[in-house]
C-alpha cells in the first residue's frame, strides 16, 4: 500500500513538472505587478500562497491598488474564481474512494486550469497521493517565481519592470485566442469584456464607478451575453 501511494505521488509530481515551469514565468510577472503598485515583496508572496488563481490576483491587485472595498474584492473573487466549483465538481467523478474530506478539501485548494486538464485527461481514477504530487510543485513554483519577480522588480529599472509585468497578461491571450479561433462566442465575449472595460475607463459618465466594480460588471455582463447569444448545446440537443 506504501509503495503504491509513493508511486501514485511521485507519478504526479512527474506530470506537474511542465505545469511548475510555466508557473514560474507567468508568476514572475505578477510579482513584479505587485512590487510595481506599491506592495511589499512579502505580501506579494503571501497573496500567491494563498489564492493559487492568477486572474483572480491580478483582479484582487487592481481592488487593492483603486482602493476597493472588501465588498467588491468578495464578488470580484467569487465570480472570477466560480470556475473551479464547476471544475472540482468534476473532477470528484474520477476521484477514487481514498478520497476522504481533508483530502477533497485540500485537493480543492489546489486546483487550477492545468491542474484540472492533466489530472481530468487521466485514463485511470485519481488517487489523493497522485493529486497531491500534481499540486505541489505547481504551488510552490507559483510562489517562487511571486518572490523571484517581485524581488526583481525592487531593483529593474522601470521600463523593464513594465515591460516583464506584461508577461501575466501574455498567458491570457494564449488561452483566450486559441479557444477564440475556434469558436465564434469566445470571441465575441472576450471583444466585449475588453469593450465594456474600456467604457467603464474612459466615459466621464462612468468615472465614479471603482476597479472592483468595473471588474465585476465587465466579468457579469460579458459571461451573460456569450450565455445568451451564443448558448452551448448539449450532445443530445446537438443530435436533434
Amino acid at each position: 500500500m506504501l509503495q503504491s501511494s509513493r508511486s501514485e505521488f511521485f507519478s504526479g509530481i512527474k506530470d506537474s513538472i511542465p505545469i511548475a515551469l510555466g508557473y514560474v514565468s507567468v508568476s514572475f510577472g505578477f510579482g513584479i505587478m505587485a512590487v510595481s503598485a506599491g506592495l511589499s515583496i512579502w505580501a506579494a508572496v503571501i497573496i500567491s500562497m494563498a489564492n493559487l488563481t492568477s486572474a483572480g490576483q491580478v483582479a484582487g491587485l487592481s481592488v487593492i491598488t483603486g482602493g476597493g472595498t472588501l465588498v467588491e474584492m468578495a464578488i470580484a473573487q467569487f465570480i472570477i474564481n466560480l470556475r473551479y466549483s464547476l471544475m472540482s465538481i468534476s473532477l470528484s467523478q474520477k476521484l477514487d474512494k481514498s478520497f476522504d474530506l481533508p483530502a477533497r478539501l485540500i485537493g480543492s485548494f489546489g486546483i487550477t486550469d492545468e491542474v484540472f486538464a492533466v489530472a481530468s485527461g487521466r485514463e485511470k481514477e485519481v488517487s489523493k497521493h497522485y493529486l497531491y504530487g500534481l499540486i505541489i510543485p505547481p504551488y510552490f513554483a507559483w510562489a517562487l517565481g511571486t518572490l523571484l519577480g517581485a524581488a526583481a522588480g525592487e531593483v529593474l529599472p522601470t521600463m523593464i519592470k513594465v515591460s516583464l509585468g506584461i508577461a501575466i497578461y501574455g498567458m491570457f491571450t494564449a488561452i483566450v485566442v486559441p479557444a477564440a479561433r475556434k469558436a465564434v462566442g469566445v470571441l465575441a465575449v472576450a471583444a466585449t469584456a475588453a469593450a465594456l472595460s474600456c467604457a467603464l475607463r474612459y466615459i466621464p459618465l462612468f468615472s465614479g464607478i471603482s476597479s472592483g466594480f468595473a471588474i465585476i460588471i465587465c466579468t457579469v455582463a460579458a459571461a451573460a451575453a456569450g450565455a445568451v447569444l451564443f448558448p452551448v448545446k448539449d450532445e443530445e440537443g446537438a443530435q436533434q
